[in-house]
């Protein structure tokens, strides 16, 4: 179920989204990074960590999008972090009278009866100042940006040179842009890339939150890329994305999200 990326870092890709979820190597167990999105997958997971020797000492969830907010009981009772925003987000939605129900609505029918939403989104704030993982593995770095949704951060495994991206610098996907709020969505984003110049020089593995691992080079390409989309949707014009000009076979759907930031950002425009 895992494929070694990296030193100490390894990957599992979900097939519906191509999720990925990564794993960090420490002394005294391994971070879960993302954890999955079926129920099936996440006690796979666990059942190869345990014949693998290795406990659970961690997880992380980039942001508080639905799947990358997901836990299982057979990956044990480890802490669950976030940044401080993530985590504010999940404990709004958690609190909200029929929030269940809704988030099971809110899933793709493919997933239905799939995922088990107890252990959804029970996810700890980092500490204001706490710029990495609290864990006695390697010192993951996290990178708090405005990026695609609130309290969203990428991580950079020092040592392995893996940047974990989140929802970001995918081969599958263009840049997703959060809802309308106290940051303009275009401006947020490319604040969320600038942000992340500095790790993606550093990366010789990027793991996009969805999408195929990218090797030396690839993390500040595909940075470069979704720049030139972000700026292209900016200013009106045809961004000529291979991830729509040319996408994957059975991704062709992507060109819907695009042509809805067309519409949502040129109606601002007005």
């Amino acid at each position: 179920m895992l494929t070694r990326v990296a030193d100490g870092v390894l990957v599992h890709r979900s097939e519906l989204l191509r999720n990925n979820t990564v794993v960090v190597e420490g002394p005294s167990g391994v971070l879960v990074v993302d954890a999955g999105i079926t129920d099936a997958e996440m006690a796979c997971l666990a059942a190869d960590l345990a014949a693998a020797g290795q406990r659970v000492a961690a997880g992380f969830s980039t942001h508080p999008d639905w799947d990358h907010v997901l836990w299982h009981a057979a990956l044990g009772g480890a802490p669950r972090y976030g940044t401080a925003r993530c985590a504010e987000v999940l404990r709004e939605l958690r609190s909200a009278p029929g929030w269940e129900a809704r988030e099971a609505e809110g899933l793709p029918e493919e997933l239905a009866g799939e995922v088990s939403l107890d252990l959804y989104g029970l996810v700890t704030g980092l500490p204001a100042g706490v710029s990495e993982v609290p864990w006695d593995g390697p010192r993951v770095r996290v990178v708090e940006h405005p990026a695609h949704s609130p309290g969203h951060a990428a991580l950079l495994v020092e040592g392995s040179g893996v940047l974990v991206a989140g929802d970001m610098l995918s081969d599958v996907f263009v840049p997703m842009l959060d809802e309308p709020g106290p940051i303009d969505p275009v401006e947020g984003y490319l604040a969320g890339l600038d942000l992340l110049e500095a790790p993606a020089d550093e990366a010789d593995v990027v793991v996009p939150g969805h999408g195929s691992v990218g090797g030396a080079g690839q993390a500040r390409a595909r940075l470069d890329l979704d720049r030139a989309y972000v700026h292209a949707l900016r200013d009106g014009r045809d961004p000529r994305d291979p991830r729509l000009v040319s996408p994957e076979p059975g991704w062709e759907w992507v060109s819907a999200i695009h042509e809805g930031q067309v519409a949502s950002v040129a109606a601002k425009r007005v």
